[in-house]
Parts: C-alpha cells; sequence; structure tokens
C-alpha cells in the first residue's frame, strides 16, 4: 500500500495521550513514511516511539527529537497538541496564558526552521487563540494554519443519532461555529435525520436546550468519564485534516480558520470550511437570526480572549499584526 506522499510531518507533543494516538493513526492511514515526533519530555517521547516501532508498520521512517531544530527543519506538515491538557473543573479558557505563550513558541520555530511548511493544525486549548498565536507568530498564510473545531459538531452529530435511533453518518448538517468551547454557537437549522429536517422531526424545544449543553459539555464530560481530557476523537479528526491538506479526501467538518471580512475580524473562528491540497477555504455560515445572534455573542467572547493575550504581551495590537507576518 502506497503512501499518500513522502514529505515530512512532524506532531508536536508526541510523548502525550493525543500525539501518540496522531502518530498511530498518521501510520496507519499512510500519510506518510517520513514522521518526526517532537516532544520535551525525552523518556516518554522514546516510550513512544518504541511502541510505535513495535507496530511494525511497513515502510516507515519514524524519528524522534526534543531538538526544535531538528523536528521543524524540513517539515512540510505539522500538527501541535503540545500544550497543557484540560483537567476536570476547568474550562478551556483556564488554559489562555500558559498554552499561548507555548503556541507563540510554536510559531516563531516554524518561522525559523520551516517557513515553507504547507500546512499547520493546531489542538491545544484554548484552540482558537492558541492557533491565532501561532498564526501571527509564524509568518504563514491563513488558509495554512487550522486549528481543530470539529468535535463539537461530532459531538452533535453524535447526540442526534442517538436520540433519533438512527445510525451517525446519517445525521447531517449538525455544526457548531464560532469559538471552540462553551460560547459555541449549536447550529439546527441546516440539520437532516436520515434526510428529514430536524425542524420536522419530534423534539421538544427543552430537550433541543439539553442535546445543545450537553454538546458544549462534551470535552467536560469525557474527562468526568475517563479522568483525563479526550485524546482519540481529537488526534484522529487532526490527522484527517492534515491528509485533507496533503491531497487526500477532503475535510469538510467545520475547522478553526483566520477571519478578516464582514463583521468578523481578525479572529480564528470555526466557520464551513473545506481543507484541500490548496489549504483552508470558508464561507459564511448560514443560520436563523437566534443562530446568527449566537455566533455573533461566540466572536465577542473570542475577541475578549485575543484582547486578553494582547494584554498580556502574547501578540502585539492588531495594527501591528502585518510587522510580524506579513500575510495578515
Amino acid at each position: 500500500m502506497k503512501f499518500l506522499t513522502d514529505e515530512k510531518l512532524v506532531i508536536v507533543g508526541a510523548a502525550g495521550m493525543i500525539g501518540s494516538n496522531m502518530v498511530q493513526t498518521a501510520a496507519m492511514l499512510r500519510l506518510t513514511p517520513n514522521i518526526c515526533l517532537y516532544d520535551i519530555y525525552e523518556p516518554g517521547l522514546q516510550g513512544v516511539l518504541a511502541e510505535m516501532d513495535h507496530c511494525a508498520f511497513p515502510g516507515m521512517n519514524l524519528t524522534a527529537t526534543i531538538d526544535p531544530e531538528v523536528a521543524f527543519t524540513g517539515a512540510k506538515y505539522i500538527i501541535s497538541s503540545g500544550g497543557a491538557p484540560r483537567k476536570e473543573g476547568m474550562t478551556r479558557e483556564d488554559l489562555l496564558k500558559g498554552n499561548c505563550q507555548i503556541a507563540a513558541e510554536f510559531g516563531d520555530n516554524i518561522k525559523k526552521y520551516c517557513p515553507d511548511v504547507k500546512h499547520v493544525v493546531v489542538i491545544f486549548n484554548p484552540a482558537d487563540v492558541t492557533a491565532l498565536t501561532a498564526l501571527i507568530h509564524s509568518g504563514l498564510e491563513p488558509s495554512q494554519l487550522t486549528s481543530l473545531a470539529a468535535l463539537d459538531s461530532t459531538r452533535l452529530q453524535e447526540a442526534l443519532a442517538h436520540e433519533f435511533g438512527v445510525q451517525q453518518c446519517t445525521v447531517t448538517g449538525a455544526h457548531t461555529y464560532g469559538g471552540h468551547g462553551e460560547a459555541m454557537a449549536v447550529f439546527a437549522s441546516q440539520v437532516k435525520i436520515d434526510g428529514t429536517p430536524l425542524a420536522k422531526m419530534e423534539l421538544s424545544p427543552e430537550r433541543w436546550e439539553e442535546i445543545k449543553h450537553n454538546t458544549v459539555q462534551g470535552g467536560s464530560n469525557i474527562i468526568k468519564l475517563r479522568g483525563r481530557s479526550s485524546f482519540q476523537s481529537p488526534a484522529y479528526q487532526a490527522v484527517k485534516m492534515i491528509e485533507a491538506a496533503m491531497g487526500g479526501e477532503k475535510f469538510t467538518w467545520p475547522a478553526g480558520t483566520y477571519v478578516n471580512e464582514g463583521k468578523y475580524k481578525n479572529v480564528m473562528m470555526a466557520m464551513p470550511t473545506v481543507i484541500d491540497a490548496t489549504g483552508c477555504h470558508y464561507t459564511a455560515p448560514n443560520g436563523t437570526p437566534e443562530e446568527m445572534a449566537a455566533l455573533d455573542a461566540s466572536y465577542e467572547h473570542l475577541v475578549k480572549m485575543r484582547d486578553e493575550i494582547i494584554g498580556l504581551g502574547i501578540v502585539p495590537a492588531v495594527k501591528d499584526w502585518r510587522k510580524v507576518n506579513a500575510n495578515l
């Protein structure tokens, strides 16, 4: 079985649960033989490398390093889960300062060692703001860097499939937009259950509110059930995003992307997107007045977090972004 490409893929945070699952998933999907595992925790990193070697994936050229220059040099694709994980009782926003500092260093490494990288996926929380930080520092074009947002939509899809007793794949249009956090905007107007519009299904307003709440709290529920933040689903979705950027199957779940037009300015937010070999492309979402109001509120929450990291000096003022990244 051939590989999709032979170009270098770097998994940042490879010693962690998400990172190690990303390595395994990328190898199983035969994306590239050249996967570099990067982490600052060397014992864990070497343990993951040994585990992957024990899988005996044919044709693989797995390497591991704690040196960012070695890891990033020559990279064409990168996925980073290299931030602190969320623990029980924490929101994604609680990770803001520390993880955005990590994201700034991550972006600096891209600019320094692999400015010709083709696509980067950022998945550590709060993903909208860590990705924005990385984008500003990296110097990349906005279409080249995306953040994970699909889990909110897949959680909504799963909840609706369970509610109506259908296969999950038959629930379409179940999307959330805006922030990847508790201020996300959950859209129902485009949902179909096995071809039937959700509006025609017998779902009470009260039950819909419960489903929305459970979707928003989906990550917290995983922590309660498993004692740690989710790792298998973000790993899979992130690898599918990079697969699309490599020229594989297009990724059509919402992704976090840089938006700077219309009423949404200078933020990373989940939109209707398609990722393919030419990058990430987004369109404006369609929704009811209530859904669009929820999206506006989510945007304002993202602006608040953006302004917090500006205040902390992690990124410059918006007017100075082009001095750091000429593509913004």
